[in-house]
């Protein structure tokens, strides 16, 4: 397939990862920050193929793992109403909440609907105008304009029956609050490509100044996360630290203007808790005063909680890099895709599914 094969291409991975043996010398520990990153990682079996100096784990960048437990109850709680209609992405609809998932609730009677783009969402609300459309908006930059131009898209048409439930994280703060932690063992960051596609990578070059943090934009192809590893390599080597892409057929240094332009006119940043890690400042997004007309947790009253993970699961501590998911005792038992403690196993970008679907299918093997 045009523009893909190539960076599949197995020769060129074996060059790379030559390259990579030839420059390492010591140990390090890299971080892929992206979900899909790591999924494509256990998928072509990378992580076995590196060096032994070289340990990858597994950050964040999985939206759906780190919506908090109370936004899952909320969402739920939502669909319960008789006159509300919840929508949202596919993987929100197995995570679960305190009591239940979005499934269940369907199973008793919510109006649950998966859709595929909150356009979706905004079409139903304009056919259905007895009902209050509620789309459970979750993710990184990357899906933020999205919701952006369905909520921007329903105030024009002054439909008064949508509604988003918003719980959008910012990947920088995100890194800063990993690094700046007691525990931080990582020496250096893969960056997502799809949000710096978005968002360019301005950003992250006063956290990679602040803490002589080299970091590297990717993509999700093997030779493209093999160049990423190879560049992250090289900077840890020779002691230097700076934003690098290689990532360059779809991210630039400004990422979509127009899409950035549209999230800062919906959404204001403010702090955010994170599943598994707590709250950071400064690490969301929130609708603008202008659209708060549209916020579910204002028109609905919904109030805020804390719920606290299964004891049994540790998926905070794989979020932030400190574990793997086999070092879980519930790993591959009481955890497994169709009965999940935790989120990290539900969602197809989660590093504890990752393990499970190619880790553990090889071992099986």
């Amino acid at each position: 397939m045009k523009f893909v094969d190539e960076f599949r291409d197995p020769d060129l991975a074996k060059q790379i990862l030559g390259r990579i043996s030839q420059t390492v010398t010591q140990p390090w520990v890299i971080m892929e920050i992206c979900g899909g990153q790591t999924h494509a990682i256990m998928r072509h079996g990378l992580d076995q193929l590196l060096p032994d100096d070289i340990s990858l784990v597994h950050g964040p960048g999985c939206p759906v793992c780190v919506t908090p437990l109370e936004y899952i109850d909320k969402a739920i709680r939502l669909s319960l109403e008789p006159s509300v209609i919840l929508t949202t992405f596919g993987d929100m609809m197995r995570v679960p909440g305190s009591e239940m998932n979005l499934l269940t609730a369907r199973s008793r009677g919510a109006d649950v609907r998966m859709v595929y783009n909150p356009l979706d969402a905004v079409k139903l609300a304009r056919e259905n105008r007895d009902k209050k459309v509620v789309f459970f908006s979750v993710g990184f930059e990357t899906t933020a304009p999205n919701s952006a131009m369905a909520v921007s898209l329903a105030k024009r048409e002054r439909l008064d029956n949508f509604f988003l439930l918003v719980s959008h994280v910012l990947v920088p703060p995100a890194i800063e609050a990993l690094v700046s932690s007691p525990g931080n063992r990582v020496n250096a960051y893969l960056l997502a490509g799809h949000v710096c596609a978005v968002m360019g990578w301005c950003e992250y070059e006063a956290i990679s100044t602040r803490f002589k943090l080299p970091m590297v934009v990717t993509g999700f192809e093997p030779v493209d996360l093999l160049s990423g590893i190879l560049a992250v390599v090289e900077q840890l080597e020779s002691g230097t630290s700076c934003v690098e892409n290689r990532y360059e057929r779809v991210v630039t240094r400004e990422g979509n203007l127009r899409a950035r332009q549209l999230i800062e006119d919906v959404f204001s940043i403010v702090d955010r808790r994170w599943r598994g890690i707590g709250t950071i400042p400064q690490s969301g997004f929130a609708l603008s005063s202008s659209y708060r007309n549209y916020d579910a947790e204002t028109h609905f009253g919904l109030e805020s909680h804390v719920v606290n993970e299964p004891a049994n699961c540790i998926s905070g501590a794989i979020l932030q890099g400190l574990k793997k998911p086999p070092d879980c005792p519930a790993f591959g038992k009481e955890c497994h895709p169709v009965s999940p403690l935790g989120a990290t196993m539900v969602s197809s970008e989660g590093a504890c599914s990752a393990y499970y679907k190619y880790a553990l299918t090889t071992q099986r093997k």
